[in-house]
């Protein structure tokens, strides 16, 4: 059972819309880079609640996420209109199994994700605990248009923190932009454009994928990893290559 705590609405930064994030303060408990947590509202007397990611590092004080307005989303749109010192409802504990303590060692490790779903990728790579049982890092982010690659400062300390073992790689879908892939991750990796990209051949031995993003997304790339790559999906009883998280 969920245990609900108060928390503070410290920053609310509005990017080029429908995107957006809140940082809040809450006591919760501690948690792994990579999990989420539970944000509930109050509306018409009923409490409703969403899952979001964490995109601060287990070691910040304050708790930051990243969230896609979404036009029928009730709670999307209440979120949106927060104010600082505003109050709302988070999970003391945290969830999920999206970290890299339920990952293998493996040679190279390949992020991929759409969105928002970031988040969780920057809380992992902010971190840095567990990063070294891999001597390379991959982070692909996938948006439609350029001004949808947010979080710059972050990406620019992860790299400077990393230094040569970390490369991101920016995909757009809807308009062709320097320094970025153009097109579905799916179809990227059917004619071997990411791998071109990143100059490592993926293969079963040495890989390890994580996999972020909307239901979809991940079904179609889970298929291709499966069928083109042999990569097969990772369950703690049966170790494998394949870890993924639903994100809306």
């Amino acid at each position: 059972m969920t245990t609900w705590i108060k928390a503070k609405v410290i920053k609310i930064k509005k990017w080029n819309f429908p995107l957006f994030s809140i940082t809040l303060h809450a006591n919760i408990l501690p948690f792994i880079a990579g999990q989420f947590a539970k944000i509930g509202v109050i509306h018409n007397g009923k409490k409703i609640q969403r899952a979001y990611s964490y995109v601060n590092s287990p070691k910040e004080k304050n708790l930051e996420f990243y969230i896609t307005y979404v036009k029928n989303g009730l709670i999307t749109k209440m979120l949106y209109k927060l104010n600082v010192n505003d109050e709302i409802m988070i999970s003391k504990e945290s969830f999920g199994f999206f970290t890299l303590k339920e990952i293998p060692k493996r040679k190279n490790l390949l992020m991929i994700s759409t969105g928002t779903a970031i988040g969780p990728y920057l809380s992992i790579l902010q971190d840095g605990s567990d990063t070294k049982k891999f001597k390379k890092i991959i982070l692909i982010h996938a948006v439609r248009y350029k001004n949808q690659f947010n979080y710059k400062n972050i990406i620019k300390k992860i790299k400077k923190k990393y230094k040569n073992k970390f490369k991101f790689q920016r995909i757009t879908s809807r308009k062709i932009y320097k320094k970025c892939l153009f097109g579905r991750i799916t179809t990227l990796l059917n004619n071997d454009k990411i791998e071109k990209s990143i100059g490592i051949k993926i293969n079963s031995k040495n890989f390890h994928v994580m996999l972020c993003g909307n239901p979809n997304m991940l079904k179609d790339t889970y298929k291709i990893l499966k069928n083109k790559y042999n990569l097969e999906k990772h369950l703690r009883k049966k170790p494998g290559n394949i870890t993924m998280e639903n994100y809306w």
